[in-house]
């Protein structure tokens, strides 16, 4: 099993609770995904940390807007796309 698949499957969780309105616990699932996607990145090739870094800044506008869905789908789609297409 990929160490990755782990945080595929947050990444649906936290989804989810955006798409359910539970937005208060999903940010705070949300910032340990974020933590730990930094983590994983910061070992990562250059073109992958510029990817992360739009796509971290335009996750936190979708959150400053309070577009729950647009997140979710960032997070649901874009960021699983990242993690299963990050360089072993």
């Amino acid at each position: 099993m990929k160490p990755l698949v782990k945080g595929v499957d947050e990444c649906r969780q936290c989804a989810g609770l955006f798409r359910l309105g539970r937005d208060v616990e999903a940010a705070l699932n949300m910032v340990d995904l974020f933590d730990e996607t930094q983590r994983q990145i910061a070992q990562a090739p250059q073109d992958v940390q510029q990817a992360w870094a739009l796509m971290l800044r335009q996750m936190l506008a979708c959150q400053e807007r309070q577009d729950w869905l647009g997140l979710a789908d960032f997070i649901e789609y874009e960021l699983i796309e990242l993690l299963e297409n990050m360089p072993a």
